[in-house]
This record gives C-alpha cells, structure tokens and sequence, in this order.
C-alpha cells in the first residue's frame, strides 16, 4: 500500500500551493528576515509607558527603525521591483539601529535587519521558460512610502520641485570629480534635469543639500585640449547646494558601492539624510551653492 507523501496529508494543499508560487516570485525570506528584526527592535519599547519614558531617546528611535524595517519587509513581499533601494535604506538603518537603540536589540535586531537587507538586494527573479523575467507592475505611489516614512522619523526633508541651473552653460564634457569622502547635510536626489551646453542640453541628475564636506578633492577636465586639474584638501559647500551630475558612483557608509546616472536614478530618488559616501566618482555638469571654502587647494595644468 502507498503511503501518501507529507504534502498529500497536510491541509489546505490548494492554499499551499498558492504560497509557494507566490513565495517565489519575490524575495520571501528577506522580507521574514526583515520583518522579524523590526519585531525584535519594538520588543523593548512597546514595553509599559512608565519603562518607554526611562529608555528615552532610544526607545523612541527603536520604534521608528523598528517599524521602518518591518515596512521594508513587506514591500520585499509586495514590491520586489523596489528591492534594491529597499534593502539599501533598510541595511543603513539595521546599522543606525546599533548606536541609536539599544545596542540593535541587543544585536539580534541588527543582525536580522543586515541579514534580510542583504538577501534582499541579492535577490534576483526567478526566469520563466521563455528566458524573460517576469514583468512587475509598477507602483511608484506606494514605493514612496517607506523612504518619506524614513525621512519623517529621522528629520530628512521633503522634495522640492527640481531646480533649474539658469542662463549658465556647461561644458560638453563635463570635468571628473573625485574624494575620498562626502559627507552631505540633508542630501536628497531631487530628480532629473537639462542643462545648456555649446553642443546642446545634457541631461543630469540634480543632488541638493544643505552643506557638504569633501575630502581629498579632485576636479579634472576632460575636453581634449588644455587640461586643468584642481586639487584641494578639503572642500566645505554650505547653503543651498546643488549638484547637476550626469554620473555619480560610490560606496554608501563605506560597504555598499553603488552608482547612479539619469537613466538609473532609485525609486523614489530619496536617500536618509544621514549618509556618508566613501571613493566617490561623479562627472559634475554644474554645482550652485552660497558658501565654498577650500582648503590646501592647488592648481595645475597641462
């Protein structure tokens, strides 16, 4: 006699079929993973209110981290397209989690957060028969929630209308831009632009910010003729700063490499506003701003 295999016997076998083929089409696990993490963050302040007003400053931010990461989980279960800003924003803040709560719920939380955010960003879909990925409606309404969400409870600003650069021309070719650190106040992508050169529009992203630090900065121009380099220590920009880019590449926090041109900007084209970028390369159209104090600068050509 046949002995019915475990799936023969369990219950609701059409339900569970159902969820398999759903649980593969998306990154199911990071989504658990991440789920799980921001549970575990909100375990200790939702707590009675006598022992949430002694934690303070720390149990309020583990609520806010914590349902942040349980936000991200959900749009890796219900808009896997959004994964890799997702998982980005939800790394940085599993890291944040370790300094502004307690101690990442005592690393378990922090652990859990690191480990969904990476299995998420790696996650790739799974390709039908015909050799194409299956096509994932968008819904960049509902992918703008997590991120205005994040900037909400950790003070970032909202997003203004994209700002024109003015009568200035460009050159062509924009100059290359290196640093080893940048550390902006109030960075957001403000979206995507035009501005005039001697051979037409060039299409950029636009990057503004209260102030930014650069260190060990670099500018050299690549015209093809009398190539200038411009060298400085340090660069301070404050007061309404703006970054016209047409390329912009490095490591967020110094672990996550990224890069991001006008074609390529994440949805929606917000980051936290506590992020620090290491081995930065941009190709700068234009750049605006009240204040630039550069220190150590030198000048050379050739």
């Amino acid at each position: 006699m046949r002995i019915p295999a475990l799936d023969e016997r369990l219950p609701l076998p059409e339900a569970r079929r159902a969820l398999r083929s759903w649980r593969r089409t998306r990154p199911f696990w990071a989504g658990l993973l991440l789920v799980l993490g921001g549970l575990e963050l909100l375990v200790v302040p939702l707590s009675p209110l006598t022992i949430l007003v002694s934690l303070g400053l720390g149990g309020i931010a583990a609520i806010g981290i914590g349902l942040a990461l349980v936000a991200a989980g959900l749009f890796l279960w219900f808009l896997p397209h959004t994964r890799h800003y997702v998982s980005i924003n939800a790394l940085i803040l599993s890291v944040l989690s370790f300094a502004a709560t307690n101690l990442g719920g005592f690393l378990v939380g922090m652990a859990l957060g690191i480990a969904g955010s990476a299995m998420g960003f790696g996650w790739t879909p799974k390709e039908e028969a015909t050799g194409r990925v299956p096509n994932v409606r968008t819904q960049r309404t509902l992918a703008a929630a997590l991120p205005l969400a994040l900037l909400a409870t950790l003070g970032g600003q909202r997003v203004e209308q994209v700002p024109q650069p003015g009568p200035v021309t460009a050159p062509a070719v924009p100059p290359t831009v290196t640093t080893t650190r940048f550390a902006p106040n109030g960075f957001l992508l403000a979206g995507v632009t035009t501005v005039p050169t001697a051979h037409g529009p060039l299409k950029v992203m636009v990057l503004k910010m209260n102030s930014a630090s650069l260190t060990d900065y670099r500018l050299a121009t690549r015209d093809g003729h009398d190539e200038l380099a411009l060298g400085a220590s340090s660069l301070d920009l404050s007061g309404h700063v703006t970054l016209y880019l047409t390329k912009f590449s490095g490591c967020l926090e110094g672990l996550l490499c990224i890069t991001f041109d006008p074609d390529t900007l994440p949805v929606p084209p917000i980051v936290p506003p506590f992020v620090f970028m290491t081995d930065v390369t941009a190709e700068q159209a234009l750049v605006t701003s009240d204040s630039i104090v550069a220190n150590g600068l030198t000048l050379g050509a050739s």
